[in-house]
């Protein structure tokens, strides 16, 4: 007899912060494969950097990493402060408030965040990021 696991909403809000948690790690290493891992192929994002249009696939999404991850190398930090998921049966969201910057933007300005919104979608049973929106406010 074969079984079929249901997940309950806080189960799929637990594993959403997990997925978000570890890209999370992998973009505070430096870690392409792992900020890649869980994002659908179709993935569209808006990123403080250009291009402002947008990107429209995974692979779009790649080539952008690199120039953070050299800006990190620095001494940048990207640490999640605040993350709230609401999660549907094949749908969710995410938003977070994030520690973006060097030592000394984070000084010159304490109470600066970079905010992030996700769109998330179950593919073949697992949560896929399909959407991010990255933004620091406009002064």
């Amino acid at each position: 007899m074969c079984s079929t696991q249901v997940f309950t909403p806080v189960d799929d809000e637990a594993r959403i912060r997990v997925l978000i948690a570890r890209w999370a790690r992998s973009v505070h290493r430096g870690d392409i494969d792992g900020v890649l891992a869980g994002h659908a192929e179709a993935l569209s994002m808006f990123n403080v950097a250009p291009p402002y249009e947008g990107i429209r696939s995974r692979a779009a999404y790649r080539v952008i990493w690199p120039p953070l991850f050299a800006w990190q190398a620095l001494g940048a930090r990207f640490d999640i402060e605040s993350l709230e998921v609401t999660a549907g049966t094949d749908v969710a969201y995410a938003h977070a408030l994030v520690r973006c910057g060097t030592e000394r933007e984070l000084a010159e300005r304490p109470d600066m965040r970079l905010r992030l919104t996700f769109g998330l979608v179950k593919e073949r049973g697992e949560w896929v990021i399909a959407h991010e929106h990255h933004s620091f406010p406009h002064d």
